[in-house]
C-alpha cells in the first residue's frame, strides 16, 4: 500500500443491521490493502474484532443499553427525539475518536447519516480529506417523489410536488430540527464554525460523495438525492449454513414443516405485545415458529412445543429454513428475508420500517400490518394468504435470483476510491 494511501474510518451506529453492512465494506477495504478502523458503539467491539478487523469504540456499554430501553426510540413520532437526545455528546465522541487516530495518512471517512455531521466537523477541521455517506435504506435520504413515506404517513401519489415540499419543512421544523439542529450547533459554534440551519440538508449535501447500500430494483435514484452518487447494493451478513444453531433449534428444524419466523429486531426491547400476539395467531393456525429476541422477558412465560424461542441466530443461516419472516421491516431483515426468497409481512414500529415495509408489498413479496393496529385475528389471516399464495412465492424466488451472484463489495469500494 503507498504510503499516501488513505486511512479508510468506517463509522456507523445503531444495532446490528447497521453495523453488518458497514463491516462488509470494512472488509473489503482491508482486501484491497487498504488501512482501515472501524468505529461503531463499544457494545459491538467482540463482533467487530473478531471479524478481524481494527476497532475503536464510542461510549459506553450502560450508554448505549439506556437508549435501547427507551420505549419512545420505536414511537413514529417521539423515536428521533429520544434517539437524538443526547447528540451532541456523541458528536464530540466521534470528534475525539476522529483526532485520537494517527494523522500519518489522509483519512476517508464512510459514515452512516448519523455520523456524517462529526465527519463534516472534522473534514473542517482538517482532520479529514473527505466525507462519503452511505445510505442504508432509502427513507434514509429525504426526498419529495414517489413513493413518498414520511414516518408512519404515506403521501398519495396524487399530492402536488408543492404540497410535499411544505409537508416535509413542517416535518423538519416540527420534528426533526429542533432537537438536531440545537444539539449540532452547540458543537460546531464554540469551535467557531457556521451554524447549521437544517439537519437533513446538512446531511445529504454536505458529504463529498453519496452511496447507496441498496438496489435500484429496491429504490430507483430519484432527482432530489445527493449528487455525485453511487448506487450501490444491500451489503449483507455471510454465515455458514448452520452458524448460530443450538442443538435445540437444529432438532426442532428437523421435527416438522418449515417454521413461521418472528423478529421485532435485534435492538427492540419492547415487543412483549407483538410476540403475544404471534402466539395467538399461530394457536388459531396450528402453525411452528420460531421466536427470535435477546430479551426472554418479551416472550409469553409459557410456550407450547409448536414455538421455539432463541435469543439470537444469523438470518443467513435461519431463513433458508422458514416459511414465512414477520418482523419490524429494518433493512437489514428485509434483505435477509429477499435473499432467503421467503414471504414476509412487516411490522414496522418506527423509522425506515414504514417505507421498507411499503416497497416490499409494492414488489408483491409481503403484506404490512403496522405494529400499532397488529390484532391476532388480522395477523392469522394474513400470514394464512402470504404462505399460500402460488403468486407470492413466485415473486420471491424471482427476487431471490437477483442475489446470485453475489454483489461484490470491492467493486463498491473501487468506484468509492476513483469518486474521492
Amino acid at each position: 500500500m503507498s504510503e499516501t494511501a488513505p486511512h479508510y474510518l468506517v463509522m456507523t451506529v445503531g444495532t446490528t443491521g447497521d453495523i453488518h453492512p458497514f463491516m462488509r465494506i470494512a472488509s473489503a477495504l482491508q482486501m484491497l490493502g487498504r488501512k482501515v478502523t472501524f468505529v461503531t458503539h463499544s457494545y459491538y467491539e467482540k463482533v467487530v474484532r473478531d471479524a478481524g478487523l481494527p476497532f475503536v469504540g464510542i461510549g459506553t456499554d450502560e450508554e448505549f443499553l439506556h437508549v435501547l430501553r427507551n420505549p419512545d426510540i420505536w414511537d413514529p413520532k417521539k423515536g428521533f427525539s429520544a434517539l437524538l437526545a443526547n447528540y451532541s455528546d456523541g458528536l464530540k465522541q466521534v470528534l475525539e475518536t476522529i483526532e485520537s487516530i494517527s494523522a500519518q495518512a489522509p483519512h476517508v471517512v464512510i459514515a452512516h447519516p448519523f455520523a456524517v455531521p462529526g465527519a463534516i466537523i472534522a473534514r473542517e477541521r482538517g482532520l479529514v480529506k473527505a466525507v462519503v455517506a452511505a445510505y442504508l435504506a432509502p427513507s434514509n435520504l429525504r426526498s419529495c417523489h414517489d413513493p413518498l413515506t414520511i414516518g408512519d404517513t404515506s403521501v398519495p401519489r396524487w399530492v402536488p410536488m408543492s404540497w410535499r415540499r411544505a409537508l416535509w419543512r413542517f416535518v423538519e421544523k416540527g420534528w426533526i430540527d429542533p432537537v438536531a439542529v440545537t444539539q449540532l450547533n452547540a458543537v460546531r459554534t464554540p469551535l467557531g464554525l457556521p451554524e447549521v440551519g437544517s439537519f437533513l440538508t446538512h446531511i445529504m449535501e454536505a458529504p463529498d460523495l453519496s452511496v447507496t447500500l441498496f438496489p435500484s430494483w429496491f429504490a430507483p435514484v430519484v432527482p432530489d438525492w445527493p449528487r455525485p452518487l453511487i448506487e450501490g447494493d444491500f451489503q449483507l451478513f455471510e454465515a455458514a449454513a448452520q452458524d448460530g444453531f443450538t442443538e435445540a433449534l437444529s432438532a426442532f428444524l428437523a421435527a416438522g414443516e418449515k417454521p413461521l419466523v418472528f423478529t421485532p429486531g435485534t435492538g427492540n426491547f419492547h415487543a412483549a405485545d407483538f410476540f403475544a400476539c404471534a402466539l395467538s395467531a399461530i394457536n388459531r393456525l396450528g402453525r411452528r415458529a420460531i421466536f427470535l429476541t435477546r430479551e426472554r422477558a418479551q416472550i409469553p412465560a409459557n410456550l407450547p412445543e409448536s414455538v421455539l424461542w432463541q435469543a439470537y441466530v444469523p438470518l443467513s443461516a435461519l431463513l433458508p429454513h422458514a416459511a414465512v419472516l414477520v418482523h419490524h421491516g429494518g433493512i437489514g431483515t428485509t434483505a435477509e428475508a429477499l435473499r432467503a426468497g421467503i414471504p414476509q409481512l412487516v411490522v414496522p414500529f418506527a423509522w425506515d420500517q414504514f417505507d421498507n415495509g411499503a416497497r416490499i408489498a409494492s414488489l408483491g413479496v409481503g403484506m404490512v400490518i403496522p405494529a400499532k393496529r397488529l390484532r391476532p385475528r388480522k395477523l392469522a389471516r394474513s400470514l394464512h394468504t402470504l404462505y399460500r399464495s402460488e403468486t407470492v412465492r413466485a415473486q420471491c424466488s424471482l427476487l431471490a435470483s437477483r442475489f446470485t451472484p453475489p454483489h461484490d463489495p470491492i467493486a463498491l469500494c473501487r468506484e468509492v476510491e476513483r469518486l474521492v
